[in-house]
């Protein structure tokens, strides 16, 4: 059984044919994905799954990762944020390092002549060097629905130059001259952060990490960002811990182009000082098993995210049968109903 059929058993033996069908139709033609990072994040989740899974079908897929320095990430995690709705200035400064960086990634990374899909703000400016742009993609992860108009402002002249765009979530839209498409990001359930484990595996990695596996255990997995309110879910398990015996465990790892990680990582660990009951754990990126099966030891799961793109970790949490308590930004209403899961 090659990779692509284990799928069969979750989506149907025609799904598995269809592709095979489309691959076959796609044969000869390369296709580039471009992003910011090679681990951590959601986006370099999806690709790692998806990069070798395309090639089974017979495409030529090849990934690559753009270089940039601390002023660049820093210049991208605010236009990150902005994107999101925070309020962002932008300065001339800003866009002579964004132009910089582009001109050095231009310089030393090949660029395909087929499609070519640019992922996020980061590597937007290198539509100016794709041969065809006709045949680029802007796919854009985050919830632009209500962007600080400094952000869209300083996005929107790239973005135009693309042949389509790709959005997670309808009212992630914008209006813009350039074809636009809806495509929900998905989880693997056979990748090492979703397959079925043992419980005793489960039990093993829960007590490693000083959990009580006897005790609930309200988690919520996420980079350590301030969007994703890491502070507010410590008070408000100080809260619910007045009428409930439980633990809270934070979880997440780093990702190389969020230079705020740390910071963000060190104020949780101060705000849960002095408090057994609540563990702040920093995986590695690819410490997926982990993640598992500390999700699948879990309670609960919580989502409290001020701005959210999908929200993939939503994703394994229901996929593993887990409750999960979310706020209703993003992608996350596509999945958790109201009034029938809690939001």
């Amino acid at each position: 059984m090659t990779d692509l059929d284990a799928y069969a058993p979750f989506v149907g033996q025609a799904t598995i044919d269809e592709l095979r069908m489309l691959g076959n139709r796609l044969s000869g033609r390369k296709i580039q994905h471009v992003n910011s990072t090679a681990v951590g994040g959601g986006v370099a989740e999806i690709l790692t799954r998806l990069v070798p899974l395309t090639r089974e079908l017979g495409i030529d897929v090849r990934w690559d990762v753009i270089k940039g320095g601390e002023d660049f990430y820093a210049l991208t995690k605010r236009l990150h944020n902005g994107l999101h709705g925070a309020p962002t200035e932008i300065t001339r400064h800003d866009h002579e390092v964004f132009d910089e960086i582009t001109k050095e990634n231009i310089k030393t990374l090949p660029l395909g002549d087929d499609v070519v899909f640019i992922h996020d703000p980061q590597p937007a400016g290198l539509i100016q060097a794709i041969k065809n742009p006709r045949k680029a993609v802007w796919r854009c992860h985050i919830d632009v629905s209500n962007p600080a108009p400094a952000a869209w402002d300083f996005i929107r002249p790239w973005v135009v130059k693309y042949a389509a765009m790709v959005v997670s979530e309808p009212d992630f839209a914008r209006d813009v001259d350039v074809e636009q498409f809806l495509v929900a990001p998905s989880i693997d359930p056979l990748s090492d952060k979703n397959k079925d484990l043992e419980p005793d595996f489960v039990h093993d990695v829960t007590v490693k990490h000083g959990l009580d596996p006897s005790r609930p255990i309200v988690t919520q997995v996420s980079r350590f960002d301030r969007l994703k309110d890491p502070i507010g879910v410590i008070e408000a398990y100080q809260q619910a811990r007045r009428y409930n015996d439980c633990q809270l465990l934070l979880v997440g790892g780093s990702a190389s182009d969020d230079p705020e990680g740390h910071q963000v990582l060190t104020e949780c660990r101060e705000k849960a000082a002095g408090d057994k009951d609540i563990h702040v754990l920093e995986l590695a990126p690819d410490a997926h098993l982990e993640i598992n099966a500390l999700q699948r030891a879990s309670t609960v799961i919580v989502q409290k995210s001020l701005r959210e793109g999908f929200g993939l970790t939503v994703t394994e949490a229901l996929w593993k049968a887990k409750p999960v308590i979310a706020t209703a930004t993003g992608g996350i209403p596509l999945q958790v109903t109201h009034k029938y899961s809690v939001s």
